[in-house]
């Protein structure tokens, strides 16, 4: 059974007036103004989806009817499958020694699918392998070199001392309360 989804794109009918349709739209969703705006910014709004074939129907004429234009999409596209090409076979018969055959990173080979990806046939891409489980791909760390650092013309100040800090000046007097007294 497939199933259908109803989107908007701010469209309208041919002959509509953008008020009268932004009024029938508030009034069949039963929205406030700043609803019927986002539907109205120009995106493409899902207003609907996993419909059956007649409720799809509904949808799009009932919005019809009210001065809109709906999309209605069909859910259960095919999927393409891609058939793979064979990995090129290594030429036996070539005179590089297999010591210099390991230096050189082998490259990937792609063979278009469609006049599209044949855009892409040139492109000289690494072939990366996949790696054994539990493999570790990221690289070592380097060790990090301490700095050698000159601190012999800084010395310590005694125990105790201010370090120059400014004095705070007094707050003054604290304040008379011996007049006042607790009540029972």
């Amino acid at each position: 059974m497939a199933r259908y989804e109803i989107a908007f794109s701010a469209q309208l009918v041919p002959g509509a007036e953008l008020a009268l349709v932004k009024a029938n739209l508030a009034k069949l969703f039963q929205a406030d103004e700043q609803r019927i705006a986002l539907l109205f910014s120009g995106r493409r709004i899902v207003i609907k989806t996993n419909l059956d074939e007649a409720g799809a129907e509904k949808y799009r004429s009932t919005l019809e009817r009210a001065g809109a234009v709906a999309e209605v999409v069909n859910l259960d596209v095919e999927v393409e499958e891609i058939e793979l090409a064979a990995a090129p076979e290594p030429a036996s018969d070539s005179p590089v020694p297999a010591v210099a055959e390991q230096s050189v990173p082998k490259r990937l080979q792609v063979a278009p699918r469609d006049e599209y990806m044949a855009a892409f046939s040139d492109v000289d891409a690494p072939d990366f392998g996949i790696a054994a489980l539990g493999d570790d791909l990221q690289d070592d760390k380097p060790v990090a070199v301490a700095p050698t650092l000159d601190l012999s013309q800084f010395s310590l100040a005694p125990t105790g001392s201010d370090m120059g800090e400014l004095k705070r000046p007094a707050a003054g007097p604290l304040p008379d309360i011996s007049h006042l007294k607790l009540q029972d």
